[in-house]
């Protein structure tokens, strides 16, 4: 997370419960460039998460969410496939 964090100006992240996977680090870097981690426990994520001093948000909507941006990839690999774009591997 550190070296996210440096790579893209700093970060901010939210931690989501997966269920048995554990829980998903979601990382949003001050250049809009994203990423996650997954951790076997949130004990884990949330001790590695302020360890790293990320600003941690309770869910990922609004202001936190706006700072995201995406590309052709996400375009194809999520909204895509719903709205009829092609499948990629």
């Amino acid at each position: 997370m550190d070296a996210f964090a440096r790579a893209h100006g700093g970060a901010e992240g939210q931690l989501a419960y997966i269920g048995r996977a554990g829980t998903r680090i979601v990382l949003v870097g001050e250049d809009g460039a994203w990423g996650d981690l997954v951790a076997p426990t949130h004990d884990i994520a949330r001790g590695a998460a302020e360890r790293a001093g990320l600003t941690l948000h309770e869910s990922f909507d609004g202001e936190f969410a706006a700072k995201v941006r995406t590309g052709p990839y996400e375009w194809t690999r999520m909204a895509g496939l719903q709205i009829g774009g092609r499948r990629s591997a």
